[in-house]
């Protein structure tokens, strides 16, 4: 079950109706991201041999899904920087630090999305405006639909997870340290991870 439908590429005279799938016409309306069964994590490369992986605990926003007019389909995210969590406590006030996020005086990162789209079966890619620090720049996040479901208590849910690459550098993260034996101690790449389950809200 696709949640977007495929834009015809083709323009014709005529145009066919356009049939509209009722199960996804069902799952339009306004989502809040459960942020007790979701995840936003990241994973870096570091000193060259290994790689460190982290996630923010802190996070919240919304879905609006369109079944009918997928281009009307939005999301929002909003992470707090302090709640970045690598597992080592000292790593994790060094990226809150100056050094890296400068968690004090620019305590959140937010994602607003511009446009959807679908690349065949269940896969999408939401692009949109990934804002670090005071630098706002365009991300493209692919993402799986993952289906919808009514769990035990009644909440209707729908699923995704996805992934992107950025180079920090180009948000402002440049805090590096030269290796004795070459390379860096942290890679400019970093993956991305969402992992997001959403509720839709009562109309």
């Amino acid at each position: 079950m696709g949640l977007f439908n495929r834009k015809n590429d083709v323009a014709t005279t005529t145009a066919a109706p356009q049939t509209v799938n009722p199960a996804l016409a069902a799952l339009t309306g306004e989502y809040t991201i459960d942020p007790a069964h979701s995840s936003i994590g990241f994973t870096v490369r570091h000193a060259m041999v290994t790689n460190v992986r982290g996630s923010f605990s802190d996070h919240e926003g919304t879905l609006r899904l369109d079944g009918s007019d997928p281009s009307s389909s939005t999301a929002t995210i909003d992470v707090k920087i302090a709640s970045v969590d690598t597992g080592i406590a000292d790593r994790d006030g060094h990226l809150c630090s100056g050094d890296f996020f400068d968690a004090e005086k620019f305590p959140m990162m937010t994602f607003r999305s511009t446009t959807a789209e679908q690349l065949g079966g269940e896969k999408y890619r939401i692009t949109g405006d990934l804002t670090i620090k005071d630098v706002t720049r365009p991300l493209s996040i692919d993402l799986e639909f993952n289906g919808a479901a009514t769990d035990p208590y009644g909440n209707e849910r729908v699923g995704f997870e996805g992934s992107a690459e950025i180079l920090r550098s180009e948000w402002g993260l440049t805090w590096n340290a030269a290796l004795e034996t070459g390379g860096v101690m942290v890679s400019d790449k970093v993956k991305l991870n969402f992992d997001i389950s959403a509720i839709k809200s009562a109309a």
